[in-house]
């Protein structure tokens, strides 16, 4: 079955057969370094260094481009009559896109949909995020065929949004995999004798961490350890000031930037990964954890509550005293964090089971 891909750039759409996607993929992984910028990302202005050499290389690789206008054209000149679409984000769902694809040749487009959280959060994206989103997803219900979601908590809350504006395409929950690094050498710094615990994913407001630093604060000095991974977000200044006083040496570290093996080891020999999450349309990071054996005390979340049963402990998102308590449960518990997880035999969604269902259906 001939695979490609479509990318959308600053200057329009880039077509890319499978040897193409290959060199892609290599460069994602880092085999292959990504090449120079060329003249056209040269002329776009606010475009990162990054983004200029992914877009020159893209180029470099295709197989045709056209301008937005020229998309339909595009792929009925190039791909099989009656191809399926598969879209995996929230982006490219332009009406220009979807109308391209179907006017192109399409005869199934499916959309992956993550979440629903800017329409029941809106306190927690950026100014104009909820409109955008609102209109992105009443496309999604006129155009898509098929959408698929990370869980079933998603297309319950998904497929109410969209029964307002009217019939809703048919739907399929595929959790998505799981694939666990093998763990490297630990941060600097990180003294595995000492307890602490993790905290993993983007410093955004609805991710909690203004309570645990709240409650790392009311525990004091005795407190344990607490390392915060993950690229600052938006929207959490308040956060980010907090963070840049933290004193040297003190409980609480921030340190993005790791690599996946980096990870996996503060995991591994961690007391437990904190998930305070205020909402997930699936929630990653507690089931790495779960996977690696690791204790983990979320939020409780029906994502989280789908994926894990009763592995974590539960803790309202919003009871510090709940928090403290159950971190001083787990910092106190067996020295070695693997003992200390739950004996039920976890095992994480695979990509492969993901994808027997993304690709049957779609």
């Amino acid at each position: 079955m001939p695979l490609f891909g479509l990318a959308r750039s600053a200057w329009g759409y880039i077509l890319l057969d499978a040897q193409g996607l290959a060199g892609i993929a290599a460069r994602l992984d880092g085999a292959v370094p990504w090449g120079r910028p060329d003249l056209l990302s040269r002329l776009v202005r606010r475009m990162s260094p990054q983004l200029r050499r992914a877009e020159s290389d893209l180029r470099r690789l295709a197989l045709a481009r056209c301008r937005p206008t020229g998309l339909a054209r595009m792929l009925a000149r190039h791909l099989p009559a009656g191809f399926a679409a598969l879209n995996v984000g929230h982006t490219n769902l332009s009406a220009r896109s979807l109308r391209g694809l179907r006017r192109g040749g399409a005869a199934r487009i499916a959309v992956l949909i993550h979440d629903v959280i800017p329409l029941e959060f809106p306190q927690y994206q950026r100014p104009g995020t909820p409109e955008v989103f609102r209109a992105k997803l009443k496309r999604v219900r006129a155009h898509a065929d098929l959408i698929l979601y990370n869980s079933e908590d998603t297309r319950v809350r998904t497929e109410a949004r969209m029964r307002d504006w009217g019939p809703v395409p048919a739907g399929v929950v595929a959790h998505l995999g799981v694939e666990l690094a093998a763990p490297g050498a630990l941060p600097e710094g990180i003294d595995p004798d000492r307890p602490y615990f993790v905290v993993l994913g983007t410093i955004e407001p609805r991710k909690g961490h203004d309570l645990l630093l709240d409650v790392w604060d009311a525990m004091g000095a005795e407190a344990p350890g607490l390392v915060i991974c993950g690229a600052r977000g938006w929207n959490n200044r308040a956060v980010f000031d907090r963070l840049d006083r933290l004193p040297p040496g003190g409980p609480v570290r921030e340190m993005p930037g790791l690599d996946d093996g980096q990870i996996a080891a503060l995991l591994s020999q961690s007391r437990g990964l904190l998930f305070p999450s205020r909402a997930e349309g699936y929630g990653l990071p507690p089931i790495e954890a779960a996977a690696l054996g690791v204790p983990v005390a979320s939020a409780d979340l029906p994502s989280v509550r789908e994926i894990l049963g009763n592995i974590p402990v539960y803790v309202k998102e919003s009871d510090r005293y709940q928090w403290h308590d159950a971190i001083k449960t787990l910092a106190e518990g067996p020295g070695r964090p693997r003992e200390a997880a739950s004996d039920a035999e976890f095992v994480p969604p695979s990509w492969e089971e993901h994808f027997n269902i993304v690709l049957r259906l779609t």
